[in-house]
């Protein structure tokens, strides 16, 4: 006898068909059968060990966060609500071309030093790899939910080349092409990279082109954070289609915004340009998350000549009169690459995280308001929070803009993903809440996406991008990885005053057959492992 049928409910498979009802049974961690209608056939009515009436619940895949920040969450919390609750049951680790593989000893310092503010310093961790594979072995230990990985390519190029902002040479290009194959064979699916933060920002076209053949050679694909969401967007982002159809590699865009004042009510055009690439035979798919502000570290706004050398020298800059106060002016006056080309506008960054705690009191403020309550200049706010704090604060960044999200999300390329740092007291809420508030929010209440739609988006459409054969569709077959919602109240309970808030409405998800999420609560089940490559 199978292990569990679940009755009566609502199908929305994710392929973007019409829903239906069904008895769904699960068994051996797969979907076993699915029988349509079994009440109104009046047939015999398929029985298992435990039967879950699901009589008003919507019956989905696992949602897919297709750019995720749990590199370190889910080995320092196996609760890891964040994403179980929302009925994520895959996250995309490894983003924006910064992680913890591959490393040796000293590009892993230098990476946990300059990621502090999205993963916490880590002292809680035995970082008992330096592989990518190595990575994905200690995930397979056992975590909340599953995950894949993308070879972040500023750690690669760190590895082998420092932090220096310079132009690679032919042996230092075969090393890091070399690094990338051996990920790839080791199970990534595809590179990331961050060309507003450093040193990924280093690397010229050239040098991104032919890493990107190696992981076009390997059937993955390649996940950019490119070059400015502001002032140089459009540019920005026909560079990486330019480069991954030289390239031969497929394209997924990562947070795919329209930010700052330069571009508000500018979608329209960059779906133009993706239309055009697509139309000409382009693969290309993207994620967003369904909120205007952004979030980073307040680190990642310097100008790119301070970061040169890596965490140690921006600090002794920062120290530096004269430096920081060049740094000053390319952020207020110039507008720094490392703030997308437009002068910083301190009323739009708010602090949401630091880790020292005589600095708790600027939490929840803007730079802006911290200035002013001390009489002092908001570069001078920002420079003793990033010296005291070891650059480790977070931000929110008020740039965004509701008409360009809500027509990026509606575009056939779109899929989803939190972009969720989980550090802070004081995180953004779609650490917590992208999932439901899409449902919720932009699906019951605003009507942009049918149900049928947007739940294609959180799960089969990114399978695919993942080349995930058994997963991101309710079939016979494939993987148990499921979740169970309330169309009529599945909301985000996570807002930015209480932003770790979890969902409502969705009382159960499973991974691998397994409750993660039973009657609303967490069980104590770690079915979560890696999920690799598909081999060629």
């Amino acid at each position: 006898m199978a292990e569990l049928v679940i009755r009566d409910a609502e199908v929305v498979d994710g392929s973007g068909g019409p829903s239906y009802r069904a008895d769904v049974v699960v068994d051996g961690g797969r979907i076993t059968s699915i029988v349509r209608e079994a009440a109104a056939a009046g047939c015999q009515r398929p029985t298992a060990r435990r039967a879950l009436d699901a009589e008003g619940l919507a019956l989905a895949p696992g949602f897919i966060d297709m750019h995720a920040h749990s590199d370190l969450a889910l080995l320092r919390d196996p609760d890891h609500s964040a994403k179980a609750a929302q009925g994520v049951t895959l996250e995309v680790l490894g983003q924006d071309g910064l992680s913890y593989a591959p490393v040796d000893d000293r590009t892993l310092a230098e990476v946990r030093r300059a990621i502090t503010g999205w993963n916490g310093p880590g002292d809680d961790i035995d970082f008992d790899w330096r592989s990518v594979g190595g990575y994905l072995d200690r995930l397979d230990r056992g975590i909340a939910v599953n995950a894949a990985y993308l070879i972040p390519q500023g750690t690669v190029r760190a590895l082998v080349m420092g932090w220096e902002d310079r132009a690679a040479t032919p042996a230092e290009l075969a090393r890091m092409r070399a690094l990338v194959a051996e990920g790839m064979a080791q199970g990534a699916v595809g590179m990331s990279s961050g060309l507003t933060y450093t040193p990924g920002m280093y690397a010229e076209d050239a040098e991104l082109t032919e890493l990107c053949r190696v992981v076009a050679e390997y059937s993955g694909y390649y996940c950019p954070h490119h070059r400015s969401y502001g002032a140089g967007a459009l540019q920005a982002y026909e560079e990486m289609v330019t480069l991954t159809r030289e390239a031969g590699c497929p394209l997924h865009l990562a947070h795919a915004t329209m930010n700052f004042g330069v571009n508000e009510g500018r979608a329209p055009e960059l779906l133009a340009l993706l239309d055009a690439a697509l139309a000409a035979g382009a693969d290309i798919t993207l994620d967003t998350y369904p909120y205007t502000p952004g979030c980073t570290t307040l680190v990642a706004l310097l100008p790119s000549w301070a970061s040169e050398g890596g965490p140690k020298a921006v600090l002794g800059r920062l120290a530096d009169d004269e430096s920081a106060e060049r740094i000053r002016h390319d952020l207020e006056v110039t507008g720094s690459d490392g703030c997308h080309g437009v002068p910083v506008e301190w009323e739009t960054i708010e602090v949401s995280g630091v880790t020292d705690p005589s600095l708790a009191e600027y939490v929840g403020h803007t730079v802006l308001d911290a200035a002013r309550l001390r009489g002092e200049t908001p570069w001078t706010v920002a420079r003793r929070l990033l010296l005291t704090d070891r650059l480790a604060p977070t931000i929110l960044q008020h740039v965004g803009h509701e008409e360009n999200v809500r027509a990026i999300m509606r575009h056939r390329a779109h899929t989803g993903g939190s972009d969720g740092i989980l550090q802070g007291s004081k995180p953004h809420p779609r650490a917590y809440g992208t999932f439901p508030h899409y449902l919720g929010h932009y699906v019951r209440e605003l009507g942009v996406l049918s149900l049928e739609e947007c739940v294609a988006h959180l799960t089969g459409r990114p399978a695919a991008r993942l080349r995930l054969p058994d997963r991101g569709l309710v079939r016979e077959g494939h993987r148990a990885d499921l979740v169970l919602f309330d169309p009529a109240t599945v909301a985000a309970g996570s807002t930015y005053d209480a932003p770790r808030r979890l969902p409502t409405g969705i009382p159960h998800v499973l991974v691998d057959g397994r409750f993660v999420i039973e009657d609303g609560r967490r069980t104590d089940v770690l079915a979560g492992r890696s999920v690799r490559r598909t081999p060629r």
